[in-house]
C-alpha cells in the first residue's frame, strides 16, 4: 500500500469481491480509497477503477453492506461537513483556540455505491433516495431492524437528525427515524451522534441501538420489541446517568464474560482542551466505559473489575473489537488522539463456556454480512446478527461468540437465516470451539 495522499479517518474491511481476501475502503478528505487485497500480504490501489473515490467530500464512517441481496457488498460512505481550508473558521475559549461548533459547518449527503460484481461500482446515491438525506453523519451500522430477510440502516449524525433507512425492496430507502422515534431527544433536538452498534440487549431476538453523544447529552440506548416507536431506554438502563460528564466515540456490544447476555464497552474523550476551564465535572482525558447487562438491559459500571485502563483518562476515538488470541474471550482495540492505541485482553470471557461461529456466504457475500444467527442454548434462545459498519472509523471481527454461562448446554442448535434468505441449521455442536459453516448450495 502506498502512503495516503489525503487525510484519512477511518476504515472498512470486507471482501467486496467475494475472493476470500478482506480488502480495505479507507475514508477521508477531500477523497477516500479502496484497496484490493491481492492474497499475497499486499494490497493494490483500485479506486479510479471501482468507482469509489468520494472526491470532494469529507467521509467518516463507511458500511459495507448488500442492500438488493445479489451476493455482493455494495457501500455506503457517511459524509459529514463541508470544509475548506481555503477559508478556515477561526474559534477560541477564553484566548486559547479550539474546536469550533459543528452548526457553523454545513452538512453532506450520504453516498451509496452499488457494487456491479465485476470490481466496478455505480454511484446510486440519487435514485436509491439517499442523497437527500443532508447532514452531519459520523456513524453507521447495518442490520435488519424489522425482520424482513433485508438490510437496514442506523445512522448516527452530529447535530443533524439520527437516520432510520428502511429498506423498500426496490433500491431505494425511506427514512423512519421519526416514526421510531430516534431522530431528536425529547426535547425535539439532534444530539451529536458519534458512534453506534446494534445487538439483542434484552434478549427478546430484536436489535436494540446505542448511540454516543456529547457530554450533558447522555449516551443513548433505543430498544426494540418488534414494533415502532422503538423505546428510549437511555435512563431506564442508567446509561444517562453513567455517561452525562462524558463524549463518547466507540461503542460496542459485546458478551465480555461470556455469560449470554450482550454488555456494552463504549471509548469516550473529549474535544476542547479547554473544557477543564469552563466545567469542573468534565474532563478532557476521559476512561472508557465497560458496562455490564443484567439480561434485563440494566447497565452496571464495572470500572472496580474491569482493570486500570477502565479508571484511567484517555482521548478515545476509534474502537474495534475481536478475540486476537481465538480463546473465545472477546478483545478490543481503541485509538487515541497523538497517543499510541490500547489493545485490552480480555481475561475474564475464558471463566464461562463459549461457541464461535464463522459464517461463509456462497449465494449470500461471502463474508455474510447481514447473517442472523439464533443460538437454541438449553432453555436460552441467542439472537447476533453479523452487521455491516458499527462503532466509530472502524472494523471487526466477523466471527460470532455465543457466551454461555459456567456450564454449557448439552444440546446446542444454531438456525441462521443468511442474508440470500435462505434457513439453515446446524446440530450437534461443540463448545469451546469456533465452528465454519458455509451456506448450503440451493438449486
Amino acid at each position: 500500500m502506498d502512503r495516503l495522499s489525503f487525510y484519512g479517518m477511518g476504515v472498512a474491511a470486507a471482501d467486496y469481491d467475494n475472493d476470500g481476501h478482506q480488502d480495505l475502503y479507507i475514508t477521508g478528505t477531500p477523497r477516500a480509497a479502496l484497496y484490493h487485497n491481492n492474497g499475497d500480504g499486499t494490497f493494490t490501489d483500485v479506486t479510479e477503477k471501482a468507482g469509489v473515490k468520494n472526491e470532494g467530500r469529507w467521509s467518516a464512517c463507511a458500511v459495507w453492506f448488500d442492500y438488493d441481496r445479489d451476493g455482493y457488498l455494495d457501500l455506503l460512505v457517511c459524509n459529514y461537513t463541508q470544509i475548506s481550508f481555503d477559508n478556515p473558521k477561526v474559534c477560541e475559549f477564553n484566548g486559547t483556540r479550539t474546536y469550533c461548533d459543528q452548526k457553523i459547518y454545513p452538512g453532506m449527503p450520504l453516498t451509496l455505491y452499488h457494487n456491479n460484481r465485476d470490481g466496478t461500482f455505480t454511484d446510486v446515491s440519487h435514485s436509491s433516495g439517499v442523497d437527500k438525506f443532508v447532514g452531519r453523519a459520523l456513524g453507521a451500522v447495518s442490520i435488519d431492524i424489522n425482520d424482513d430477510g433485508w438490510p437496514d440502516i442506523f445512522v448516527a449524525r452530529d447535530a443533524s437528525p439520527n437516520l432510520l433507512l428502511m429498506n423498500k425492496h426496490d433500491g431505494t430507502f425511506a427514512d423512519m427515524g421519526d416514526e421510531a422515534e430516534i431522530s431528536f431527544d425529547i426535547n425535539g433536538v439532534a444530539k451529536a451522534g458519534m458512534g453506534i452498534d446494534a445487538g439483542d440487549v434484552l434478549g427478546n431476538g430484536h436489535p436494540a441501538f446505542v448511540v454516543t453523544n456529547f457530554n450533558d447529552e447522555f449516551h443513548s440506548l433505543f430498544v426494540s420489541k418488534g414494533r415502532f416507536p422503538l423505546e428510549d431506554w437511555t435512563a431506564k438502563s442508567h446509561l444517562a446517568l453513567l455517561t452525562k460528564s462524558y463524549v463518547g466515540w466507540g461503542a460496542h456490544f459485546i458478551d465480555y464474560d461470556n455469560d449470554g447476555n450482550l454488555d456494552l464497552v463504549i471509548v469516550n474523550g473529549h474535544l476542547n482542551q479547554v473544557i477543564e476551564m469552563a466545567r469542573g465535572d468534565v474532563q478532557y482525558k476521559q476512561p472508557p466505559l465497560l458496562l455490564r447487562n443484567n439480561g434485563g438491559g440494566l447497565l452496571e459500571d464495572m470500572r472496580a473489575a474491569g482493570g486500570e485502563t477502565f479508571r484511567k483518562g484517555f482521548s478515545g476515538r476509534a474502537l474495534a473489537i475481536g478475540d486476537y488470541d481465538n480463546d473465545g474471550a472477546t478483545d478490543m482495540i481503541f485509538t487515541c488522539l497523538n497517543a499510541p492505541p490500547v489493545l485490552l485482553h480480555n481475561n475474564v470471557g475464558v471463566q464461562n463456556s463459549w461457541i464461535g461461529f464463522q459464517l461463509q456466504g456462497t449465494k449470500s457475500n461471502r463474508d455474510a454480512i447481514g447473517a442472523k444467527l439464533t443460538l437454541q442454548a438449553g432453555n436460552r434462545k441467542l439472537t447476533r446478527w453479523i452487521t455491516g459498519g458499527s462503532s466509530y472509523l472502524a472494523s471487526h471481527d466477523k466471527r460470532v461468540i455465543f457466551g454461555l454461562g459456567k456450564v454449557a448446554p448439552e444440546q446446542l442448535q444454531l438456525g441462521i437465516r443468511w442474508p440470500s434468505g435462505l434457513v439453515q441449521k446446524a446440530s450437534g455442536l461443540e463448545a469451546g470451539k469456533y465452528h465454519l459453516i458455509r451456506e448450503a448450495a440451493t438449486n
